[in-house]
């Protein structure tokens, strides 16, 4: 029996942690009071998409499906990870004049996506809040922390089953 954590087991705990990270930002919106930002919910749905595409790869039984569910986790995660640096960069470089921002299904409803993508990653207002910290670090921080740790993981994968016979 092998000591190492196969790439089915390494899939399936990046999408158990990311449902997990999904329900504590639902408690935060919902128990806590906190308001997400257009920016969160954009983060949201990179966990979300990661957490599909870690699970459904580490339940198909071929390794080449799991390699590509690795590659599509890096991508998502990488976005995840670019919008949450985003974020935290406006958190510790706030623009000088701060707007109530627009919601996320309000600038989709109202605006083409052409307009609508710049206004979300624009992050007016309430993207620039630090609202909660956990040993110094804002949600945005650790969701990059998050995001890069999923990144690197899903990298070793890939490096590990072009290596493996």
């Amino acid at each position: 029996m092998s000591s190492s954590l196969s790439v089915r087991q390494i899939l399936l705990a990046i999408c158990l942690a990311c449902i997990a990270m999904l329900a504590y930002g639902l408690y935060l919106q919902h128990v806590v009071g906190l308001e997400p930002c257009p920016m969160c919910i954009v983060q949201r749905y990179a966990m979300l998409l990661v957490a599909l595409f870690a699970g459904l790869s580490a339940a198909a039984a071929r390794r080449g499906a799991h390699v590509t569910g690795a590659v599509l986790v890096i991508v998502t995660a990488a976005f995840g990870a670019f919008v949450a640096a985003r974020q935290s960069w406006l958190q510790w470089y706030p623009p000088e004049v701060v707007s109530c921002g627009r919601d996320l299904y309000g600038m989709i409803e109202n605006f083409p996506l052409q307009r609508a993508i710049p206004m979300i990653f624009k992050g007016g207002g309430d993207c620039s809040k630090v609202d909660w910290t956990f040993l110094g670090g804002s949600i945005a921080n650790w969701s990059f922390l998050c995001f890069g740790g999923i990144v690197l993981l899903s990298l070793y994968l890939v490096w590990r089953s072009r290596s493996a016979p």
